[in-house]
């Protein structure tokens, strides 16, 4: 059975940094793209970044680029979005997903595209001073 398990969320003042985990178990990993979403309170889920099963290609939200790195390590079965000079607009629940590579080897942002088949319990991030 596949699953995703997030980690690494908390509270943090802004202008601080998170990092959080996505560890994944039941598949390979370079077999799925893999995503991270976030939804706030009242607002719909929305696309912060993803990248592709093979390593090569990777995305961002126009609101998070130059601030968020997402990577991955095969060897701990992990992918990772390192969260940097964090706003308060940045607080919600971060959501990992994961989309099998035989559908498209670029993976997408795109929170409603209907291609994310896994998804995990979310984590909750809060930047507030």
């Amino acid at each position: 059975q596949l699953q995703l398990v997030e980690s690494g969320g908390g509270l943090v003042q802004p202008g601080g940094s998170l990092r959080l985990s996505c560890a994944y178990s039941g598949f390979t990993l370079n077999y799925y793209n893999i995503g991270w979403f976030r939804q706030a309170p009242g607002k719909e889920r929305e696309g912060v970044s993803c990248i592709n099963g093979f390593g090569y290609n990777t995305k961002y939200a126009d609101s998070v680029k130059g601030r968020f790195t997402i990577s991955r390590d095969n060897a701990k079965n992990t992918v990772y979005l390192q969260m940097n000079s964090l706003k308060p607009e940045d607080t919600g629940v971060y959501y990992c997903a994961a989309e099998p590579t035989t559908r498209s080897r670029v993976c997408t942002t795109a929170a409603r595209s209907g291609r994310y088949d896994f998804w995990g319990q979310g984590t909750q991030v809060t930047v507030s001073s």
